[in-house]
């Protein structure tokens, strides 16, 4: 099979790539984090950056494994998983937060799988509470309250 790309979709890819590596829980600073599975693959695909004319998105280890360049790591793709990674932590927590009230006001533990209509309905209106009081404060007025509910 013979695939070809442009220069800029070639960069395009080497972003997608670094980021899904991020994601996985490779580290940039520590190239060995990268899963077994995913190693070889990413670099066949960054080995390919000088034929691209994209070699300053790539660097390489003094072992000579290849990782993503400062450049790479700090454009637009550091903006785009600095957003994500922001957005998943609101979401996560406030979900987390809206069901654990949940499971307190009904005193079931855990959560059934499916929601009934009204259950539901309360648990989008805790995340909806919680979602609120972050947009407007964000962590500042989170607090924790050992062996207690906040």
């Amino acid at each position: 099979m013979k695939v070809s790309f442009t220069q800029k979709e070639y960069a395009r890819l080497l972003k997608l790539v670094h980021l899904g590596l991020w994601v996985t829980g490779t580290r940039t600073d520590l190239p060995s984090s990268t899963p077994e599975r995913y190693a070889a693959l990413s670099q066949k695909f960054l080995g390919l950056a000088d034929q691209f004319g994209c070699a300053d998105l790539v660097d390489s280890d003094e072992e000579g494994l290849l990782m993503p360049s400062p450049k790479l790591e700090d454009g637009p793709a550091r903006e785009r998983l600095d957003s994500f990674i922001d957005t998943s932590f609101w979401e996560e927590l406030a979900s987390r937060l809206a069901e654990r009230d949940l499971r307190s006001e009904l005193d079931i533990d855990p959560l059934p799988t499916v929601l009934d209509e009204a259950q539901e309905a309360r648990l989008k209106a805790l995340e909806d509470k919680y979602w609120e009081e972050f947009e407007l404060h964000g962590a500042d007025r989170v607090h924790v309250l050992k062996g207690g509910q906040g």
